[in-house]
């Protein structure tokens, strides 16, 4: 039976389904995309990596600061999360999860870390001066808010290279012979950045 436009109860019925059918082939097709950059990225290719970039980091970074609930926070996050995506691509694999799984994956994992660090920062200080030397964290001067723009002035006093190690160290929570490697230093070199660029943060702060 037709209706007065000349489709019939059937189509009527089947255009949802067919509308389905066209969102489930987009999502397939936008998965398959972002697997194919994501593996892309590992073969070293900047511009896959680039438009994986555009194509996750606002969903990535919504997730990350429903997490932290800062705003801050969450930026140095997403700028950690797609680092060590770049660094780890090659362990991506399709068969296992698709692209975005994997992103959200590393996302929740780098908020999860950021959280128990501030949950750390809450020791006595006591307990905070008795750290060792080879594992300084001014975990509580980089988090507490009232303090990070005047941490952020004093960074910029510090060397590019030297403020770079820094700011690795204590947002992506790397170990020193991670961050050796990844700068291609030797260890005692960035060991010694650190501690000169604590040295030198510290008397800024306190100044």
């Amino acid at each position: 039976m037709s209706d007065s436009s000349g489709g019939t109860h059937e189509d009527d019925a089947a255009s949802p389904a067919r509308g389905a059918s066209r969102d489930e082939a987009l999502d397939a097709a936008r998965r398959a995309r972002l697997n194919q950059l994501l593996e892309a990225t590992a073969r070293g290719d900047q511009a896959a990596f680039a438009e994986l970039y555009r194509l996750t980091s606002s969903h990535l970074f919504a997730l990350i600061v429903r997490m932290v609930h800062d705003r801050g926070e969450a930026e140095d996050l997403l700028q950690d999360v797609f680092t060590t995506a770049w660094r780890r691509a090659d362990s991506f694999d399709a068969a296992r999860g698709g692209a975005m799984t994997w992103l959200v994956t590393l996302a929740r994992n780098r908020a999860i870390d950021r959280l128990r660090q501030h949950h750390e920062a809450q020791l006595d200080d006591p307990v905070a001066e008795a750290l060792p030397d080879e594992s300084p964290t001014p975990a509580a001067l980089v988090e507490a808010s009232e303090e990070r723009q005047r941490l952020e002035r004093c960074l910029k006093q510090l060397e590019r290279t030297q403020r770079g190690a820094i700011r690795e160290a204590f947002f992506s929570g790397a170990t020193y012979s991670e961050l050796a490697e990844r700068m291609s230093v030797p260890l005692g070199t960035l060991k010694s950045w650190i501690r000169r660029s604590l040295i030198q943060l510290k008397t800024c702060l306190e100044q």
